[in-house]
């Protein structure tokens, strides 16, 4: 209803231009890597579920009343000041919070699942990018151009490893094709993981009051989401 309720105020108003973050969950597991923005969409989970809504309803207020939309689906997103609490934390936050605690890292299954983990910066430029361009109604991947291993993360980070059961839903490889961003708002990511890892490490005090999850509190506070999942 909030997005609703922006798609509806922004046409009154007549707002130059809505940029939406939408997400990559929206592709569940993928059929193809990279995955474009043209593959079958499956979101596996309400979160997804909703982020796709909210997306559909920009693109329905594009198509019907020409309210100007760019959709900008992005594939894990990390930087500084990152978001710490809840239970849907990032996994950077979780990582950094257990080094600082002098905890084991918790890798899901065996950390050779891979994320196409995007740098802050580069997004932002991509909603610039988006926002000063002429283009409406259109949907663009956000990534970083490459997909890494969960432990080659917990390599750059350096610390000990604790892996904890696979959940279900989830996909083994996320993976941006950004070649239609590139060609229509000429985006093109920057910040390789190891730099950004890097800038985490130096800014890392900045997890000091975040939540330290462990494998029983990650079990636990899981429980609701993946029951349901597990048995399809």
């Amino acid at each position: 209803m909030g997005t609703f309720n922006v798609a509806k105020l922004s046409l009154n108003y007549k707002i130059k231009k809505v940029i939406y973050a939408a997400s990559s969950s929206c592709y569940g597991i993928p059929n193809t890597y990279p995955t474009p923005e043209s593959s079958e969409l499956n979101p596996e989970y309400p979160y997804a579920l909703t982020k796709l809504m909210g997306e559909q309803i920009l693109m329905h207020w594009n198509k019907v009343y020409k309210l100007p939309v760019i959709s900008l689906r992005l594939f894990n997103v990390y930087g500084i000041r990152a978001r710490t609490s809840g239970t849907y934390g990032a996994v950077f936050g979780v990582f950094l919070a257990q080094k600082i605690a002098g905890l084991p890292f918790t890798v899901v299954g065996d950390g050779t699942q891979t994320r196409d983990f995007t740098f802050v910066t580069d997004v932002t430029r991509a909603f610039i990018a988006a926002a000063e361009s002429n283009i409406t109604g259109e949907i663009f991947n956000v990534g970083s151009g490459n997909t890494y291993s969960v432990n080659t993360l917990v390599a750059l980070l350096n610390g000990p490893i604790v892996y904890i059961p696979k959940r279900p839903a989830e996909p083994d490889c996320t993976f941006a094709d950004t070649s239609k961003i590139d060609k229509y708002l000429d985006w093109h990511p920057e910040v390789l993981l190891e730099t950004g890892v890097s800038l985490l490490l130096e800014h890392i005090d900045e997890w000091s009051d975040a939540p330290v999850w462990n494998a029983k509190t990650i079990e636990e506070a899981t429980k609701s989401w993946f029951g349901f999942l597990g048995t399809n």
